[in-house]
């Protein structure tokens, strides 16, 4: 409210200052009025209830059980808002009355959620289902895992539906973020495993913490210090958040960490929450993404399931010297039993005005384009990108990937035709061979993989429970053999079709799987002229890619007759994995 008034300095420069008469600050008479403005204008506006007292006035006490421990509330009444007293039992009144179906919604709060429950009880008149609404986590992952657990327990006709609540303030994930991290913690220190510490309720990915969002955050910086980011520069950001990204020599080496970047992102404006946050995300994902397709994402003890896992090889790799305990290498066959997209559920998907029914003219295959979400390559690039849905899989190319493939546009009928001919191809079940190293894993840690450390635990038809890691085709070759490492054709097709291993084969020809225009191939590199021919009488297939010659192995039901008799020729002199390629 003070009154300045202007004035002009030594140097000319024109500032301002304070005024004061007799000592005592001048107040502005400007300043006071639209002080008084302001001030009535709020007072005449209407409160504003918090989120449970809102709940209550929509849907009434007599339809909303709450369990709270408040002793006072404000209800409606007769169209007017009062203040009523609630007595001391009102709690377990309160439960009573939810649990006997005669009120249909619960909230509860800490005081509620120690000592009761309220799960879909069998002996309860209440059996509908819950839906939980997870409204204000706070930061305390074991209240939040205390909570939850009221509505899931034991002896329930049906398990809740969990549903975290966050607005579309795109900052607000951040404390969705912290619960997260902290329920995976805490499900690593008393369980064991990382995904049971949340229940299921969070995902991996909404761990904004994890190293996939330390490195989606510093390629952000990089992207902002590039001026990279439409609707943010680097000075309007570092003007913003009180965040200095540079000094004299660039990037600065010590960057601020995710948690400072998040809890800055909660002082921004709306707008400019959203233009960092959606940049951030699409970096994540993309990180992920990549993570999941090389396999390397680690999302702690996974389940393996299928219909039928049979121990076919057992041998022991490593016994300790004291203890006398070992580590066995399992070989073991799994089946599972195919479920293809039918035809009835392809042209479902073609009703979506932006579904485009698509037949290649090389394969004689069928596919389902839709829209994919875009991807934000490391330099700042967008890279559109569309989904092709087929009978047995589902994936993400880029549109000039598209434009270099035999897919095209095609008619209703021939898309169907196309499709029910794979459909009929399919076998009812599929095999595979896996192997498993389980046992005292510890000792020989460091001489297994390391592109990827997931654990995996599995059942076997003959009711053994096995808890290890996943080896390649290729460790195992190379650990079990003596002298030159040896692969059947089934073996080693199998596994370069799932991209376990890289065979090098003599005369400095290799064998790997190769992605082109969307479609798993096996190629066979290092060739010279004078073994096209040869090749071709094999049963390979070659096509000129960028002006140069490529040859392959088919991946059809003839690809291991193939493969044999390219090894048979040239025998495998080195089995390599997958980070060899």
């Amino acid at each position: 409210m003070q009154l300045y008034e202007p004035f002009t300095d030594s140097e000319g420069n024109p500032c301002s200052r304070p005024v004061y008469r007799d000592g005592q600050p001048v107040e502005s008479r400007e300043a006071v009025l639209r002080r008084d403005r302001l001030i009535e204008k709020l007072a005449s506006l209407p409160p504003v209830p918090g989120a449970l007292d809102q709940v209550i006035q929509r849907f009434g006490t007599d339809m909303v059980a709450e369990v709270t421990g408040r002793s006072r509330r404000i209800v409606r009444k007769h169209g007017r808002l009062v203040v009523e007293s609630r007595a001391g039992s009102a709690n377990l009144a309160e439960t009573s009355a939810f649990m006997d179906d005669v009120k249909r919604v619960l909230v509860f709060s800490d005081a509620g959620g120690t000592g009761r429950s309220y799960h879909a009880e069998l002996s309860a008149r209440n059996r509908r289902l819950r839906v939980h609404y997870l409204l204000e986590p706070g930061w305390k992952a074991d209240a939040a895992i205390q909570g939850l657990g009221r509505t899931n327990r034991t002896n329930q006709a049906q398990p809740p539906l969990f549903r975290p609540i966050a607005t579309d303030v795109k900052a607000e994930k951040r404390f969705l973020s912290t619960i997260a991290r902290r329920l995976d913690t805490l499900g690593a220190i008393t369980r064991g495993q990382r995904q049971t510490g949340g229940q299921g309720l969070f995902r991996p990915e909404d761990n904004l913490e994890s190293r996939y969002g330390r490195d989606a955050l510093r390629q952000l910086y990089t992207l902002l210090v590039r001026g990279r980011i439409d609707g943010c520069s680097l000075e309007r950001f570092e003007d913003a958040t009180g965040l200095q990204l540079t000094d004299a020599n660039g990037l600065r080496d010590e960057l601020p960490p995710i948690t400072t970047f998040l809890n800055r992102l909660l002082a921004l404006t709306i707008d400019l929450q959203n233009v960092l946050f959606t940049v951030f995300e699409q970096l994540l994902m993309a990180r992920i993404e990549g993570a999941v397709a090389s396999g390397t994402y680690d999302i702690g003890l996974e389940t393996l399931r299928a219909e039928s896992f049979v121990v076919c090889d057992r041998r022991t790799v490593y016994t300790h010297p004291g203890t006398g305990a070992q580590t066995r290498l399992l070989t073991l066959t799994q089946r599972w039993r195919n479920h293809p997209l039918s035809l009835d559920e392809a042209l479902a998907r073609l009703s979506d005005h932006r579904a485009i029914p698509l037949f290649n003219e090389r394969s004689a295959r069928a596919a389902v384009q839709l829209p994919a979400p875009s991807f934000m390559l490391d330099d700042g690039e967008i890279e559109r990108r569309i989904r092709l849905i087929r009978p047995m899989e589902q994936h993400s190319v880029s549109l000039n990937m598209m434009a270099e493939s035999h897919w095209a546009e095609s008619d209703r009928e021939r898309f169907a035709a196309a499709w029910l001919a794979e459909l009929a191809e399919l076998p009812e079940f599929s095999e595979s061979t896996i192997h498993v190293v389980a046992g005292l894993l510890l000792p020989i840690w460091k001489r297994l993989p390391n592109e990827s450390s997931r654990v995996y635990r599995l059942q076997t038809d003959a009711g053994e429970r096995i808890i290890g890691r996943k080896v390649s085709a290729a460790w195992v070759a190379n650990v079990l053999a003596a002298d030159a490492p040896t692969l059947t054709p089934d073996a080693a097709f199998a596994a370069l079709m799932e991209g376990q291993i890289v065979l090098d084969l003599a005369e400095d020809l290799q064998l790997r799987r190769v992605r082109l225009m969307g479609a798993t191939r096996i190629e066979l590199s290092g060739l010279n002229d004078t073994m096209r021919d040869r090749l071709r009488a094999y049963g390979l297939f070659g096509e000129i890619i960028s002006w140069k010659l490529r040859m392959f192995v088919p991946t059809d039901a003839s690809g291991v007759e193939v493969l044999a008799k390219v090894l048979d020729s040239y025998p495998v002199a080195r089995v390599g994995g997958r980070e060899a390629a």
